[in-house]
Formats: structure tokens, C-alpha cells, sequence
């Protein structure tokens, strides 16, 4: 009763303030590469508690010697996400609420997809698109002409028509909006990919080895559609094909329902 006595109001609007910072931050990260930057923190921080509990020295004296540069370490991996808080906060748009994207039907945005890409295929006109999947992509949207508009094959087939301002990069989709266009995506220096493949095929390949994403390329010397994902490129993929592994790999709410039905059927079994 008398540590419930001690807290005032000020305690109180404190915890309240310092919570919501905390919220925001967690909002501010989601959707980078940090969050996964943040699972390896988290992995070091239990090997460290690990070598205590056990009395393993060797092992505490290296995880003591990778705290000892670790706040220096933190501000180097994390100056994207913190570059981001400054200048959003410079900008008033710390503390505003994030946008919300609407629920859309996913056959439509797969078929306005493939649209496009049939489009461009039939003539031969060079295209890059990167779908998001759980790995956050902000920093490659950054990249490019911020665009956060919804899926239309119109919209798609103009962005890459030869010598438009967008058409040299990629466009980047995460969930049904298209979130930018030209942005630059990291080469792939894999020496065992094919020398035909251009610079479109291994920034494809390139994003698929640093993120879980999944890259459509539209080659415009064959008109050939590829599809990269896992770091490997499937070349001359059918439509059949192309629009089965959209589905499979992009369908989230599919998986979802799929794993709530099969616990369903093994508790109903083992019941």
C-alpha cells in the first residue's frame, strides 16, 4: 500500500509517455531490415545471460568484448532507421497516426499484376517488380519516386514504357499498393550466374539473397518472363506457373486459413 501511496499522477503521465515512445519506435522499425537486426541482438543478449548462468568464461569474455562496441555497433546498422526518426520528427510526423492500407481482393491485384506483365512481355519492354514479404524493404523504396498508389495494370505498364522517367528501376509492392518506382536494388555477385543475364535479372536475384522478397523481370531483348526468389532465378516461367507461386508464396490470408484448418483437423482427430 505505501509504494501505491508513493505514485503520483506525474509517475503515472511519465510511464504513460515513455510507453508511447516505445510504441512509436516499434512502429518506426516495422517494416525495415532492422527487425531482423533486432532478432540477432536478441540472440546475442541470450548467449551472453547463457554463458553467465553455465560459467562458460571464454564465451562471456567474447560476448563482453562485442557490448563493449556495441552501442557504436548499434548506430552504424541502425542509421537508416534513425536518420528516418530524425527527420520525421523534424517533420512532425513522429507521433502521427501511421497509414492504413485498405483490404483488397488478392485475385485482382494477382490478375492486375499479370496483366501487366503479359502486356509488357508481348513487347519486349524491360520491367522489374519486387513484391515485400516479411523482410521491411523502406530502405529500397526510399530509393526511388514515392508513388503509394493502388495496383492497376494501366498504372504498372506506363511506370516501365521506354524512356519515361521510372522506367530504368524497379517498383516496389507491398501488399496491394504500389509503393514506389525506379528504386535501386542491390547486384547480385554471384559468380556462377549465367552472362546473359542483365542488370535487371541480378538486381532481381541480388534482392531475393539480402530479403525474403520475390522479383518478376520482364527481359527486353526476349521478352522472357523470370521470377527470383531464395537467391535463384527461374528463367522463362509460364504464366500457369508465374501466377501458382504469386498465389502460393504472396497469399498470406491463404496460409493463414490454411494452418487454422489443419489444427482444427488434427484437434478434431485427436479428440
Amino acid at each position: 500500500m505505501e509504494l501505491f501511496a508513493q505514485i503520483t499522477i506525474y509517475d503515472v503521465i511519465d510511464i504513460l509517455i515513455v510507453s508511447y515512445v516505445i510504441y512509436k519506435l516499434i512502429l518506426l522499425v516495422r517494416g525495415t531490415r532492422a527487425v531482423q537486426l533486432l532478432k540477432g541482438i536478441f540472440v546475442v543478449v541470450i548467449t551472453w545471460l547463457i554463458s553467465i548462468w553455465f560459467h562458460l568464461n571464454t564465451l562471456k569474455w567474447m560476448m563482453n568484448q562485442m557490448f563493449t562496441f556495441g552501442v557504436l555497433a548499434i548506430i552504424i546498422i541502425f542509421q537508416p532507421e534513425l536518420r528516418r526518426a530524425l527527420e520525421q520528427l523534424g517533420r512532425g510526423r513522429l507521433f502521427t497516426r501511421s497509414s492504413t492500407y485498405e483490404e483488397q481482393d488478392f485475385s485482382s491485384r494477382v490478375g492486375e499484376v499479370m496483366k501487366a506483365v503479359n502486356y509488357l512481355s508481348r513487347r519486349k519492354i524491360g520491367a522489374l517488380i519486387v513484391f515485400e514479404r516479411n523482410t521491411g524493404l523502406n530502405d529500397y523504396i526510399e530509393s526511388g519516386i514515392q508513388m503509394d498508389a493502388v495496383i492497376t495494370s494501366e498504372l504498372l505498364i506506363n511506370v516501365f514504357i521506354p524512356n519515361t522517367p521510372l522506367h530504368d528501376g524497379a517498383v516496389m509492392i507491398r501488399k496491394n499498393r504500389i509503393m514506389a518506382a525506379g528504386c535501386y536494388l542491390p547486384l547480385s555477385e554471384n559468380p556462377f550466374i549465367s552472362k546473359e543475364l542483365g542488370t535487371r535479372h541480378r538486381a532481381a536475384i541480388g534482392m531475393s539473397e539480402v530479403s525474403d522478397a520475390m522479383s518478376v523481370v520482364v527481359s527486353e531483348e526476349t521478352g522472357q518472363v523470370s521470377l527470383a526468389l531464395n537467391g535463384q532465378i527461374v528463367r522463362d516461367i509460364k504464366e500457369e506457373s508465374l501466377m501458382s507461386k504469386l498465389f502460393d508464396e504472396l497469399n498470406v490470408n491463404a496460409k493463414t486459413k490454411e494452418k487454422t484448418a489443419f489444427w482444427k483437423w488434427r484437434s478434431g482427430h485427436n479428440g
